[in-house]
Formats: structure tokens, C-alpha cells, sequence
């Protein structure tokens, strides 16, 4: 279905239903509609055509939306930015893109005219000196008349990856690829029109933009946008909000804990009982932890999500029943709709109890990366995505992530799985972060370095580690170097960023 068709046919289902819920504004399926149709008016007004992109770089904000159906009613594909770009990042996402004309939040303009100088900019939320008010424009414009081109197979939206072991790269997804993710996500997960979802990650970010308000808006159900994900404010956001779901990072959810540690928050004096689905994603829980949220959280409701940007994101999901048992796991198969495969070097299916690639495929997968066309053939394998995620089999069938391929560590012709070393150390009582990277070396072709976040703040000596880990790990796996610093490079997933680690160290 085309994502405007989505939209309309919620509108004619729900048309009073709140759509978007922002502080204490209400929007309706109706007034949405209205608006995003208004939207295209003003894009095509600035001189958006069909083919064209617009580039969207906001908080989580009603603004957002109404550009991105705007843009879609106008035939043109939606850029999203990430609001914490630096200036030559905005720059590097607008150029790379081809973007024609950009909505902004105010308070980030100044960022974004630094990267796009000549681009032409329109603000939402609060204004900006000389440029436009998208929002005033919007209301002022008359919306377009008629139904857009329905072309499922045209380029809905152009999403950056999160770059953890390279330039961020533009995967290309269609109407066809997203609208393909609701009936998959609904089917897995069990959402229907009932739901008041609580969007507090990045909306730009692909599993809060396609996963979660695609799917809200696809079924008629609300989202509620927090501005910026708060740990204060966002337990007494669920019980204002009667929240039915939330995805976070785990750092969402164990920032509330940390506070309630402190005594700076009681979880005893919120009511969450209208939680039915807490979702997470980015990274894997161990078993003390899962226990701590069930505990905290006062549900067994966890569902584990793993996904990739180039699948919309979709992919795999670990249900509650499952949590602690088979904590630290993805889950033991695709989503409703999606395939999966686990495979070693030269394409062989894997069996239980091995450790291979992650190979996914379904409806929802993009259908290349922009101007790359190297990057697109190396990722796919016919109807196949690569994932460049290593993971082992349990003897059951669970799957858990062991390494991004490009982050494995060879010293002396033995692999080394970065994440199996960062596990085991997470357990030293003088570590609160921790990564490992491999660093060249001459004679062994790799070391292996321990980049380590103390609780302290104080040294810790490549002795203390490795002693710690003497009789876990084999002798091979063992850092050779130690690298404290005050915090390890992550996305906004959560992810860390290896790539840029390495760099700096």
C-alpha cells in the first residue's frame, strides 16, 4: 500500500481518533490528513516535484510527521536527519542525498543552515531568524486535491544507516518495502488500533519511524510524542498517557533504575499497568539484567527486537516467556513475513550449535544503498540480505549476536569475536562500559585492545584484565592492551561506534 493510502484509509476509519498526541495537543486522523495534504501544497509551492527529496531534521515533533506525508503526497522521498548531526554531517546527508528543501526544527537551524548555507530551510516548532514557518505555511496552504501517484515501487525515503563500521550509507525503501512492515510487526507482536504507542527514541531513527509510527498510523492507533527521550519524565508520561508500548535502548529502560537507585525516582508512585508491550532493541540483555526490568518494570511484558535498516528494520523478536531463559538472544526465527538463514563463509546453512552470518530476507528489504552499487552487491545474495551480524545456535534454535563480521578480531589466524570478550568483562566490578577492538600488528596481524569506561574514573592496567579474565576466556582472546577513556562513541541506537574507536585509538 502506498504510505499515503495508509494515512486516508485511518482517516476514514478513525477520522476523530487522535493520530499524534504532543504535550497536550491532540491531533486527529482527520486534522493529520488535512495537514499533510496542506504539507504538499507548500513543498510543491517551493518547488518540490515528483522524484525529488525532502530532508526532515527535527525532534520528536508533530512537524515531523506532517513533512514526511506532505513530502509523500507531493511524490517526492523523505530524508531523515539525525537532529545531533554536526554541521559538515548535515552537510554529507543533504549533498549525498540530493535533498531539495528541508523542514527544521528551530532550535536546530543554526546546525543545519551551517551545513546547508544555500539549502533551502523551513522551520517547525519555534522559528529561526529569516526562514520560513513551515507550520504557518502549512496552515495557511490549501491542501492538494486528488489522490497521488500510487507507483508502490517508487523511492519512499532515503535512511542513513547508523554507520558502526563505516560511512553511513542511504538505503533506498520504497512504499512497497515500508507499508510491508505493519501486517509483519502487527503479526509478530500483537498490536492492534488499540494501542497508544509512546515514541521517546530519535524519530528519524528507523525502527521509531517505520517500525513503530508507521505501523501506529498504518493500524489507527496513537502515538505519543515525547520531544526527547527524558528518564525523569518518562514513567509519568506512560501513566498520563495510559501507554499501551515503548521501544528504548536498554540504557532507556535501566536510566529509571539508576535514578531509583539513587532515590531521585520511585517507581511505586507511577502506574504502568497499561503496559502490554515493552520493547527493546540496539543490544541484547544478560540474564540479571532482564530480572532487574521484570522486577523494576513490575511486568514480564519484554520483547527483544533485532532488526537491521536495510530490512526497514525487521527482522527477529525474543517474546516474554523467553526473556530469561534465553537471555542475551535475538529469538529463533524470522518475523511473520521474514526469513532467515544462518550461514558460514561459503553460503552453507549452519545447524545448531554453530556460528555463521545472518542472512534475512522478506518484503520489507530495501532495494539498494544511493549511488553505491558495489555496497548493494556485496549485501545481496538474490532475494537474500546480508547482514554482516555473526551469530552462534544454542542447541534450541535461539539465536545470539556475537559480532558485526567486520569487528572480528584475527590474532595469528584465530578469530577472536569481539563481543564474546566485551560479555565476560562487563562482569569486572571496576568497569562500567567497556568495548573490544583489535588493533594491526605486525607479527600477529592483530592485538587485541581492552577500551574500557571505569566506574571510578581511575586506571585499570592491562594486568587487572587480564587476570579477570584468565580462567574464562582462552589465553589468544586475552587484551593485550588496555585503553581507559571517559566514554565509548555509540548511535543512537546504543550501538558502539568501532569504526570511529578505532580511529581515534
Amino acid at each position: 500500500m502506498h504510505l499515503t493510502a495508509t494515512l486516508e484509509r485511518s482517516a476514514r476509519q478513525y477520522p476523530d481518533k487522535a493520530a499524534l498526541v504532543f504535550g497536550d495537543e491532540e491531533i486527529t486522523y482527520a486534522e493529520l490528513l488535512d495537514r499533510a495534504r496542506r504539507a504538499a501544497s507548500v513543498f510543491i509551492e517551493a518547488g518540490v516535484t515528483p522524484g525529488d527529496r525532502v530532508a526532515v531534521m527535527t525532534y520528536n515533533t508533530p512537524g515531523f510527521v506532517v513533512a514526511a506525508f506532505g513530502a509523500w503526497f507531493a511524490g517526492a522521498s523523505l530524508v531523515p536527519v539525525n537532529h545531533k548531526f554536526a554541521a559538515p554531517e548535515v552537510a554529507y546527508a543533504l549533498d549525498h542525498s540530493g535533498a531539495a528543501v528541508g523542514v527544521v526544527s528551530g532550535a536546530l537551524a543554526t546546525t543545519a543552515t551551517g551545513g546547508g548555507p544555500d539549502f533551502r530551510w523551513m522551520t517547525t516548532e519555534t522559528g529561526h531568524h529569516d526562514l520560513p514557518d513551515f507550520d504557518a505555511l502549512v496552515g495557511e496552504a490549501s491542501p492538494i486535491a486528488g489522490p497521488v501517484d500510487s507507483d508502490l515501487d517508487t523511492v519512499a525515503q532515503i535512511l542513513y544507516t547508523s554507520g558502526t563500521t563505516s560511512s553511513p550509507k542511504g538505503c533506498l525503501h520504497t512504499h512497497r518495502t515500508l507499508s510491508s512492515l505493519a501486517p509483519s510487526l502487527a503479526a509478530t507482536l500483537g498490536f492492534t488500533a488499540e494501542e497508544r504507542f509512546l515514541l521517546a527514541m530519535p524519530i528519524w531513527h528507523a525502527a521509531p519511524l517505520n517500525d513503530w509510527l508507521l505501523t501506529m498510523i498504518s493500524l489507527g492507533a496513537t502515538t505519543v510524542l515525547m520531544r526527547e527521550f527524558d528518564p525523569t519524565a518518562f514513567l509519568p508520561a506512560v501513566e498520563k498517557h495510559r501507554i499501551t508500548a515503548f521501544f528504548g535502548s536498554p540504557i532507556a529502560y535501566l536510566l529509571p533504575i539508576q535514578l531509583a537507585d539513587a532515590g531521585k525516582l520511585n517507581f511505586a508512585d507511577h502506574d504502568l499497568s497499561t503496559a502490554s508491550k515493552w520493547l527493546y532493541g540496539g543490544a541484547s540483555l544478560g540474564e540479571h539484567t532482564a530480572r532487574r526490568l521484570v522486577e523494576a518494570y513490575r511486568s514480564t511484558q519484554f520483547f527483544q527486537v533485532y532488526g537491521m535498516s536495510e530490512m526497514g528494520p525487521a527482522g527477529t523478536a525474543l517474546y516474554p516467556h523467553e526473556q530469561v531463559a534465553k537471555a542475551g538472544s535475538i529469538g529463533r526465527g524470522g518475523m511473520v513475513g521474514i526469513d532467515l538463514r544462518l550461514v558460514d563463509a561459503n553460503g552453507v546453512d549452519v545447524g545448531r550449535g554453530g556460528t555463521g552470518e545472518i542472512w534475512l530476507r522478506g518484503d520489507t528489504r530495501m532495494i539498494g544503498y544511493l549511488d553505491n552499487d558495489a555496497a548493494t552487491a556485496d549485501s545481496f545474495v538474490g532475494e537474500w540480505f546480508r547482514t554482516g551480524d555473526v551469530a552462534r545456535m544454542d542447541d534450541d534454535g535461539y539465536l545470539y549476536i556475537v559480532d558485526r563480521l567486520k569487528d572480528v578480531i584475527i590474532v595469528g589466524g584465530e578469530n577472536i569475536h569481539s563481543q564474546e570478550v566485551e560479555e565476560v568483562l562487563r562482569g569486572h566490578p571496576r568497569l562500567a562500559d567497556v568495548a573490544v577492538i583489535g588493533r594491526p600488528h605486525a607479527e600477529w596481524g592483530e592485538t587485541v585492545v581492552a577500551v574500557c569506561v571505569t566506574v571510578d574514573g581511575q586506571d585499570i592496567t592491562v594486568d587487572e584484565v587480564r587476570d579477570f579474565l584468565g580462567d574464562k576466556l582462552a589465553r589468544y582472546k586475552l587484551p593485550r592492551e588496555v585503553v581507559v577513556v571517559d566514554a565509548l562513541p555509540r548511535n543512537p541506537s546504543g550501538k558502539i561506534v568501532k569504526h570511529v574507536l578505532r580511529a581515534e585509538i
